[in-house]
């Protein structure tokens, strides 16, 4: 008998026809009564032959397969696979049998679960979303549900993420799902790893390869460096990086096989930051996200507490942090007073094009020194660290140690007019996807500010856009870098650069300590302009270098 998720067919959940989930159902059903006999006659009779598997292992199968039915009662978009699923588990623990409870409180740490869109009491056109994202996936992950505040931009992640994953392009799929873990890996980021373990496992990669980067291939090994490099110091990419994989002999990437890769390896660095900075909760089915420990009387345990696993409610409120609503909405207040004062200023004069590269100069040398309290180095676990190599390298500002990086003038090389067309040309309609993805996220608005409403953001948005560019020593020389102080203050400065350069140190403090007047919604929209704006550096710094190598 296998063990495992793998001996069960959940493919046919997927299905948008009722009577395909109905039989798929029916199957899942009888296998879990099946071991569930199995693990009681073992009980009943414990000198009885064995078949191969210890009781350990046939528990260790049948407590996955009711962590991912678990999963499914809570998240899956179709009712009839919902409850049909709760269903199964009850009927189970009437048998005796210890069933997993979620573990949390919803999809983020940071957002109340009840201001997060509740499976089941979608739209018709949300549904329509939902069913899409979870026939592709086979699951309603918890990034898809934090992002649904903003469905067009999801809609255009979703299209995008599904082409580099699973439709024709260079890389086989077993390669693609390897590159996500590599780049989510480098920065520790064990939600994505885990994710793609699973689906790496599912289109039948090689478990050896999971137990460390020298296990895998050497080609996708010699990726490593890009990867690094690309993770955490974009700026330093050459043409030498490029030369030293196309020209690796047996090991050799084509040009189109490395703009997947290197596409892949920077949607995946920014969606770690993404899913750092909206403190995305593990999976219900991954490790961390459920457990078969039954609930104490107070409905949490102190290991739940430790874990961050508690309601928002439970907890005992720091009146010192709480601050007051007077001062949060002066806040708003006093940004948006500074926009008016910017466009009237803009309105009035232009500073010259000296004035307007000295300060960005200046910008980018005060960016330097934004750096968070909490700034400790995060020690890797194993579990992840084994994806990549030279654990201790990490982001280091371009200008420290006597360092100097060129700047990157965008009117020398942008994204619209040599990037865009460079990754279309080797790797069809990806471009267009990407770019689409970009201008969404560049240009959503709901034209709201916390409590105002018909506010032109553009300003704001395109602060926060060239803030993260200028980071990465990207200037653009039609912009006054001398509005990003006026706009984002210290506490916002340190959020965005932790989302986009050391993902894995964002703590929910950072997160509560910036725009505390505005919704969820908001900070949610700042983190897509983060990831978009972060993505877009990666890629004009690889593709610049790819540019090079080939002229």
């Amino acid at each position: 008998m296998a063990e495992g998720e793998n001996e069960v067919r959940w493919d046919g959940l997927c299905s948008r026809d009722s009577t395909t989930r109905e039989t798929a159902l029916e199957n899942i059903r009888q296998t879990i009564l099946r071991k569930t006999e199995y693990l009681r006659s073992v009980k009943e009779t414990p000198h009885r032959p064995s078949d191969g598997l210890s009781n350990t292992e046939s528990s260790d199968g049948l407590n996955k397969l009711l962590a991912h039915l678990l999963m499914l009662s809570k998240r899956c978009p179709f009712k009839d696979v919902r409850e049909k699923s709760e269903f199964i588990l009850k009927s189970i623990q009437e048998l005796g049998i210890r069933i997993p409870r979620p573990l949390g409180q919803g999809p983020s740490r940071f957002i109340p679960e009840k201001e997060i869109l509740q499976v089941g009491s979608e739209d018709a056109q949300m549904h329509a979303l939902f069913a899409d994202s979870f026939a592709a996936l086979g699951r309603l992950d918890n990034i898809t549900l934090v992002m649904v505040f903003h469905p067009q931009y999801l809609e255009s992640f979703l299209k995008t993420q599904h082409y580099l994953l699973q439709m024709d392009g260079p890389l086989p799929l077993h390669y693609r799902h390897y590159i996500g873990i590599m780049a989510a890996a480098r920065h520790q980021c064990s939600y994505l790893v885990n994710l793609h373990v699973n689906d790496f496992l599912h289109v039948g990669g090689d478990p050896k390869w999971l137990n460390g980067l020298e296990n895998a291939p050497q080609k996708l090994q010699n990726l490593g460096e890009l990867n690094k490099v690309l993770a955490h110091r974009p700026w330093l990419i050459t043409k030498e990086h490029i030369e030293g994989l196309l020209k690796a002999e047996e090991h050799s990437w084509s040009l189109a096989e490395l703009v997947h890769a290197v596409v892949l390896l920077t949607h995946y660095h920014s969606l770690a930051s993404f899913t750092f900075g909206c403190g995305i909760s593990p999976e219900i089915h991954c490790d961390g996200g459920h457990t078969f420990r039954p609930p104490s009387v107070s409905n949490y345990c102190i290991c739940d507490i430790t874990n961050g696993n508690h309601s928002v409610d439970e907890m005992p409120v720091n009146s010192a942090e709480n601050v007051s609503v007077s001062d949060s909405f002066f806040e708003v207040e006093a940004l948006m007073e500074k926009m008016r004062q910017l466009q009237e200023c803009r309105d009035e004069e232009e500073a010259s094009q000296e004035e307007m590269a000295s300060r960005f100069e200046i910008e980018k040398r005060e960016s330097m020194f934004v750096f968070s309290s909490d700034d400790e180095e995060v020690t890797p676990a194993r579990a992840v660290s084994r994806h990549f190599e030279d654990t201790s390298y990490g982001y280091k500002d371009f200008s420290r140690h006597g360092m100097h990086v060129p700047t990157f003038r965008v009117q020398d090389y942008c994204w619209e007019d040599h990037g865009y067309s460079l990754v279309n040309r080797l790797y069809p309609d990806v471009g267009q996807l990407i770019d689409e993805k970009f201008h969404i996220a560049y240009n959503l608005t709901y034209n709201t500010m916390a409590m105002h409403k018909d506010v032109d953001t553009s300003m704001l948005r395109r602060a926060i856009w060239n803030y993260i560019h200028c980071m990465f020593g990207i200037r653009y020389d039609d912009y006054d870098y001398g509005e990003i102080n006026q706009l984002l203050d210290r506490s916002f400065k340190i959020y965005i650069k932790t989302v986009v350069c050391t993902p894995e140190k964002v703590t929910k403090r950072m997160y509560d300590s910036f725009w505390r007047q505005f919704k969820h919604s908001e900070k949610v929209h700042v983190n897509l302009l983060l990831i978009e704006a972060r993505m877009q550096a990666e890629l004009l710094y690889a593709l610049r270098a790819i540019t090079r190598y080939m002229t």
